[in-house]
């Protein structure tokens, strides 16, 4: 796959990840008033299962055989910038005062960057 085309279904599963991650997060802070750092860790949960799938799949179209290894990564990837997410939502809300939709979304895009970076680098990366 050329690099246009992986970036281009990257960012399009991004953007679907991103508002599975945030769609969740604000309906379970605004609707049903569960507390930020809870309904974010199950946003996270969520859009982490989803983006794996879509990301091996479609973005970097793995044949990686060894599957087992290849989620393990994924997940301690994902669950490294998920502890990066939960701690800049805390530091923009808690000590920073900033809205909270607003936080959410400035955090998204340092993690969608991350997630790239260690998608392609580390985790699909050809061999």
């Amino acid at each position: 796959m050329n690099l246009k085309k992986e970036l281009l279904t990257y960012i399009i599963f991004g953007i679907l990840t991103s508002i599975i991650n945030i769609g969740t997060y604000l309906i379970l802070t605004d609707v049903f008033h569960v507390y930020y750092v809870f309904s974010n860790i199950f946003a996270w949960i969520l859009s982490v299962f989803f983006a794996y799938f879509t990301n091996r799949t479609w973005v970097f179209e793995s044949e990686n055989k060894n599957i087992i290894k290849e989620i393990s990564m994924f997940y301690s990837a994902r669950l490294f910038t998920g502890v990066i997410d939960t701690l800049l939502m805390i530091v923009f809300i808690d000590v920073l005062s900033l809205e909270n939709t607003f936080s959410k979304l400035v955090t998204a895009v340092v993690i969608i960057t991350l997630n790239y970076l260690f998608s392609k680098v580390i985790i699909f990366k050809k061999v």
